[in-house]
């Protein structure tokens, strides 16, 4: 059996979701699959972003699709891979940015927790997938799940950055009230898209930490 046991603060700000039918049914499916395939993330990690990050800690939100495919890359935070892990080329492109754009030492190590731990959701809109198998998981109900997240970021909260890397991303901007956060977009990260412009010198990071000084916010430590 799949433990899809969620973080406190996260539980109670989402307990409808929790305890709604489609979320049940997502757990049969997950359960299913488990028991015929090999899914990832491990199940401790599949709420990762949410363990690190508590609901009153979040300042940022970077959305991703899909977790990772591949052996050992997945764990549970978007765009992050575990030390030890080859940084896959969306990451490299960030860090390329996040050079130029704050001056920050190129990391060695592809992890991102230390983001998740100031403050930074690295959540990616589908929680789960089959490995070797992208897209795998999708519209079995994570979708519906993780919109609910940000909608509740979004109502309860005040002052937060998110970060909506690609067209996908932006497609959740509608769960947003700009009124009271702040949006920043581009293209994704990905070579593909990267390379034809429009990512790099777009300085997420530090707008990011300009917005949240100008709410008298602490800003994000983004050297790892």
């Amino acid at each position: 059996m799949i433990n899809l046991q969620i973080e406190t603060s996260w539980e109670s700000v989402l307990l409808e979701e929790i305890n709604s039918e489609y979320f049940s049914q997502l757990k049969q499916f997950l359960n299913f699959e488990k028991e015929k395939y090999t899914i990832y993330p491990p199940s401790k990690f599949i709420f990762s972003a949410f363990d690190k990050t508590p609901f009153d800690k979040v300042k940022v939100v970077i959305l991703g699709q899909d977790p990772y495919h591949g052996e050992e890359q997945a764990q549970g935070l978007c765009f992050s891979v575990p030390d030890g892990i080859r940084i896959p080329p969306s990451l490299v492109n960030i860090f390329k940015e996040l050079k130029t754009d704050i001056g920050c030492e190129t990391p060695k190590s592809g992890n991102l927790q230390k983001w998740a731990d100031e403050g930074v959701l690295l959540i990616n809109a589908t929680l789960t997938v089959r490995a070797h198998e992208a897209g795998s998981h999708q519209k079995k109900g994570w979708e519906r799940f993780t919109d609910a997240v940000i909608q509740k970021i979004s109502d309860e909260k005040e002052n937060v950055v998110f970060i909506l890397w690609g067209n996908y991303a932006q497609g959740k901007s509608k769960f947003i009230d700009t009124s009271k956060h702040l949006i920043i977009k581009s293209v994704h990260p990905s070579p593909l898209s990267a390379n034809r412009g429009g990512f790099f010198g777009t300085k997420p990071f530090s707008k990011t930490n300009d917005y949240l000084r100008s709410k008298n916010i602490s800003p994000i430590k983004w050297n790892l």
